[in-house]
């Protein structure tokens, strides 16, 4: 498939006359063939209005017909084989066996939202039964099912060229709950952007979808972006990337006519606890993996552990020993982009200006747009007095706290910011101090882990990724794992109506068979 620089606005490929846009090749240093043509509220309006025209049409097609849509979509992706692959890489320097993952994960995902929608559990298909003799007042015949709130933007995320962008998990979940996404393409990744929103669009013409379904709108700055968030016929907006970004969306959503919801990932910095034990039985091993863990993908994924809290003790020093010795192995490597590889030298320079210790500094190397690890260490006592010492650095480094107690470890984590995920390293002698803990951490991340490292996302049913304010804007929802979807739906209640005018899910003789809530009893009823 050729890629033309076009953006894809409902079933036509259109070419934008408001700006020039290039991808760049961050390995190279140079811009990628073709230039893309950059759009504005012109096409984003096109776009939004194909959207709300096809609401209706796709959310009451048959669930087996939105369920082989997406399976579609997997099926074109997988169809666009090495072009894919290697456009991706030219545009992000992202290894070529870790895009192949993230394409695996995004067609697995897409298969699991295709498995969702016909399991229909989503739906949450609920009965209370007529009660006309009840004193002093009668009970209608209530009935309620979740809907689709309306057409969804989506915008593609940086660090994760296929999983978190076009036909990502934001996408995949409204589609999935009904909804006609209008993707915003991120900047940096132009040409994969344009071969996957072909696979959807052809997906969608061939499964008979009205073209509103889904398009892909691109442009320079901030501005298409902020015009898709307040087109009116936008119901909610998916959002990964930085916390001024989110926040810049969320204050557009908000101040529309009809305020509208905003799921935007925003910064995390995902505390690491290394407890006694674990670090009396297995420094050297730990002090690897976090390495290991914090470095992954030059550190540019959202569950990074960027703070290692620990304990003074006889065993720390090699801990801290260890780490050193792996961190400074680690040469610098190729950023996503020239940007996040410039706000991260921003943000090393501030850390180094904060009174903290550099203790260990990654190998010089003649990469492009680079990023060297480096690794702090601060006392609890500094850390608390300094809030800067807690922002997010968007890359590979990490600052390990040392706390002089237990209580101060508990005073820490009660005022740490809200994360995507909480990691408990730890051995049987440490689970008194962990149960003291873990309140603490429900209270401030979406996932908890013992024993192991954040980064890394399963694709699941039980996965949630999401947290409370910063890691996200909503802590009731995630972007991974099925439960998704739920981002993306409202419930609506049918009192008394007919059953000719009943949704499928709520007639009496259940034609879709679900597992229906009737009465309080739940079953295939």
């Amino acid at each position: 498939m050729q890629i033309t620089g076009e953006m894809l606005i409902g079933a036509t490929a259109v070419r934008g006359k408001d700006a020039t846009l290039h991808a760049f090749d961050p390995a190279r240093g140079v811009d990628l063939q073709p230039a893309f043509g950059g759009g504005g509220a012109k096409e984003v309006a096109r776009a939004a209005d194909l959207a709300e025209q096809a609401f209706d049409t796709y959310r009451l097609a048959p669930l087996e017909t939105r369920a082989q849509f997406l399976e579609a979509i997997a099926d074109n992706i997988v169809g666009l084989g090495d072009t894919l692959i290697e456009r991706a890489q030219a545009e992000s320097a992202l290894p070529k066996a870790r895009l192949e993952g993230e394409r695996a994960r995004t067609i697995g995902q897409l298969k699991l939202f295709a498995s969702l929608v016909r399991e229909g559990r989503w739906l949450a298909a609920t009965l209370d039964s007529a009660q006309p003799e009840r004193k002093p007042l009668p009970r209608p015949d209530l009935r309620l099912q979740k809907i689709p709130v309306g057409p969804v933007a989506v915008f593609g995320a940086s660090n994760f060229p296929l999983a978190f962008s076009v036909a990502g998990g934001d996408t995949a979940a409204a589609l999935a709950a009904g909804c006609p996404v209008v993707v915003k393409s991120h900047p940096a990744h132009l040409g994969t952007s344009e071969l996957v929103g072909r696979a959807i669009q052809k997906a969608a013409a061939d499964s008979g979808l009205p073209e509103g379904v889904f398009s892909l709108v691109v442009g320079a700055g901030n501005t298409i972006g902020e015009a898709l968030v307040a087109h009116p016929a936008i119901k909610s907006v998916g959002f990964t990337g930085s916390r001024r970004g989110g926040l810049a969306l969320i204050e557009i959503a908000s101040k529309r006519r009809e305020p509208i919801p905003v799921f935007a990932e925003m910064s995390s910095i995902n505390p690491f606890f290394v407890l006694p034990g674990a670090l009396a039985a297995r420094a050297e091993s730990l002090a690897t993996g976090f390495v290991d863990s914090v470095t992954l993908g030059v550190g540019q994924f959202c569950t990074n552990p960027g703070l290692v809290l620990v304990l003074e003790g006889p065993h720390l020093q090699a801990f801290i020993d260890y780490a050193v010795s792996a961190f400074e192995k680690k040469g610098a490597q190729t950023m996503l982009t020239a940007g996040i590889a410039a706000a991260y030298e921003e943000g090393i320079a501030r850390r180094d200006k904060s009174g903290v210790e550099r203790v260990a500094t990654g190998a010089e190397s003649d990469a492009s747009c680079p990023a060297l690890p480096a690794l702090y260490t601060v006392s609890a006592e500094k850390f608390l007095s300094t809030p800067q010492l807690e922002d997010e650095i968007f890359g590979p480094t990490s600052l390990i706290v040392i706390c002089r107690s237990e209580d101060e470890m508990l005073d820490l984590a009660r005022r740490i910011e809200g994360q995507l995920t909480a990691t408990l390293q730890m051995e049987s002698d440490d689970v008194p101090l962990a149960r003291r803990l873990l309140p603490i951490l429900e209270r401030k991340a979406g996932r908890i882990l013992a024993n192991g490292f954040p980064t890394g996302v399963e694709v699941s049913y039980a996965m949630v990724h999401g947290g409370p304010y910063p890691a996200t804007s909503d802590n009731r929802a995630t972007s991974v794992g099925a439960m998704a979807i739920e981002r993306f739906l409202r419930p609506v209640c049918y009192q008394d109506l007919p059953q000719a005018l009943l949704p499928l899910a709520l007639q009496d003789d259940n034609p879709l068979n679900l597992w229906r809530l009737r009465d309080g009893e739940l079953g295939p009823n």
